[in-house]
């Protein structure tokens, strides 16, 4: 459906990619992988149509239907919720015009025979066909069901937009994608303003109900699920597979093993000629050979080893100053705004327990931690254990960076005993590799930011750490570095994450917020979605 042939970008004297190729077939589910940094989000805008190639073209036929969801948007403030879901279906209402003007005109001239009569004929039916051919009778049904997948209440249909986060006005504008029935779909991180339940039915949707889907997320469950086909973007070229994320994973690793060595043999054989070169320069007998062999050096093309994965790389927390037996006591914890979040909340986190918050956005997942934190009043009780020393992470923490640092003197600052050592990794692990590290605090961008907040956190000795959805700006690779160091970690983990693979192997107890209370669940993250499922399908046999 969609071609792209030959196609560079640069910009300010970068070379972005250059002499990239690829095909958008129907029932195609890509996952769009790479680094960051590496021109995920600038393909996804060359494909939508936003932003043009250096050199290149795209090929879209005429009656492919492209619909893009950016990272970052803002929907209209006049509307209501439904109101502006519902412009879905205003380019119908602008077809249905156009219609009726078409057969007003065919109505009016009588060059029957003519060139020009005989296309308005054709136009009109093409419209007609496609007009016919969608159900406007039920739309209301469709914006309805796709909001409530989407986490909406019935209440909010008639709340004005301008009432909601830009998360929520994110899946506003996610429902209104869906429902144009696209026949490819561009999504750029489309998991990080939803909750659990909304990452399922939005999986479901792609399975069942999309045509082509090119999708950019940090959220490996979720590509995996989705998606039949990888393409990464690195070093300037892409590589192009017919398969899963996980199975790329394997597949990238032969390659790189492989270039690895092609890699040592052509330098080998480099070392090899340069020293024959220098040996015989001066020898008249071989002359002939050292400049055979100098012309072949010039000519040489140097095989290149894609970039470090550095995943496996170890982050180690500094010990954990010993807390009491239970870091965190709730009794009967409620709290109220306009409307009461939850009540009666009663649970025990017990010394070195990892734990998940999660739970439908609104429900009080991060009003909990502020409670914790002491930041919010609240009914009931909450007691902290003796000695403990909170480390916290919530969105904001990211602007409370010192500008006037550079990112290697903000983690140097903090950095104590051995991992002083490996700062430089460390930083590399977190995408700050290289001339990144002596940026100024001032100019990174919020994604920057987030991450070094992140990994200056991790480095602090504390023995309650409590994230507020650390992964939202993480790639994979960064991702497993901070999961593998949580799971070293020795003291106590609240983490509030709608990341379920982030999640699996990482909390032993779930305590799920919802409908004004707080239920605990005694299993890993799987476990409480298979407990979910089985309780969804019990209310819909009562319904039925």
């Amino acid at each position: 459906m969609i071609s792209v042939e030959s196609i560079a970008v640069e910009f300010s004297g970068t070379t972005l990619f250059k002499d990239v190729s690829f095909q958008i077939n129907e029932k195609d589910r890509i996952a769009l992988m790479g680094k960051n940094g590496a021109g995920k989000s600038t393909m996804l805008k060359i494909l939508a149509g936003i932003r043009q190639p250096t050199r290149g073209s795209v090929q879209v036929p005429k009656d492919v239907t492209v619909a893009y969801l950016p990272q970052h948007l803002m929907t209209e403030d006049h509307r209501t919720v439904f109101e502006e879901t519902a412009q879905a279906f205003a380019y119908l209402k602008e077809t249905e015009k156009e219609i009726d003007a078409l057969n007003h005109e065919l109505e009016t001239r009588t060059d029957y025979e003519s060139d020009e009569y005989m296309a308005l004929i054709t136009k009109v039916s093409e419209l007609s066909e496609k007009f016919y051919a969608i159900d406007m009778t039920h739309f209301e049904e469709d914006v309805e069901k796709t909001l409530l997948g989407l986490g909406f209440e019935r209440s909010d249909f008639t709340r004005p937009t301008s009432e909601f986060s830009g998360g929520w006005r994110m899946r506003i504008e996610l429902a209104k994608l869906l429902l144009k029935n696209p026949d490819v779909l561009l999504l750029d991180e489309p998991t990080n303003h939803l909750d659990i339940e909304s990452i399922g039915w939005l999986e479901d949707f792609i399975l069942n109900s999309s045509k082509a889907v090119v999708v950019i997320s940090h959220d490996r469950k979720f590509v995996d699920n989705i998606t039949n086909r990888t393409i990464e973007v690195t070093m300037g070229r892409i590589y192009d597979y017919k398969a899963t994320y996980s199975h790329y994973l394997e597949l990238r690793k032969e390659r790189r093993e492989q270039q690895q060595k092609q890699y040592d043999e052509q330098q080998k054989m480099i070392a090899e000629t340069k020293d024959f070169i220098e040996r015989f320069k001066g020898t008249y007998s071989k002359t002939f050979q050292v400049q055979s062999r100098v012309k072949m050096l010039e000519k040489l093309e140097l095989v290149e080893v894609d970039e470090e994965d550095t995943s496996s790389l170890r982050l180690k927390f500094p010990p954990s100053p010993r807390s009491g037996q239970y870091p965190v006591i709730a009794s009967e914890v409620g709290k109220t705004f306009d409307r009461c979040i939850f009540r009666n909340a009663s649970f025990t986190i017990e010394r070195g327990q990892k734990v998940a918050f999660v739970g439908r956005n609104g429900e009080g997942k991060s009003t909990m931690v502020k409670c914790i934190m002491g930041e919010l009043e609240h009914d009931g009780t909450l007691e902290l254990g003796h000695n403990v020393q909170i480390g916290y992470f919530a969105q904001n923490q990211a602007s409370l960076l010192d500008d006037s640092l550079t990112v290697y003197q903000t983690i140097d600052d903090v950095a104590k005993g051995d991992v002083r050592l490996k700062i430089r990794d460390l930083l590399g692990a977190f995408m700050f590799g290289g001339e990144e590290s002596t940026k100024k605090v001032k100019v990174l961008s919020g994604g920057e930011r987030t991450r070094l907040a992140i990994l200056k956190l991790l480095l602090e000795p504390v023995n309650l750490l409590i994230l507020d959805e650390p992964t939202n700006h993480l790639d994979l690779k960064t991702k497993d570095v901070l999961k593998q160091a949580l799971k070293d970690f020795d003291g106590t983990l609240i983490v509030v994450s709608h990341d379920r693979d982030f999640l699996d192997g990482l909390v032993d107890r779930v305590y799920e917020f919802g409908h004004q209370r707080v239920r605990e669940h005694l299993c890993g993250i799987y476990e409480f979605l298979e407990t979910k499922k089985m309780e969804n399908l019990q209310e819909l046999e009562r319904k039925t």
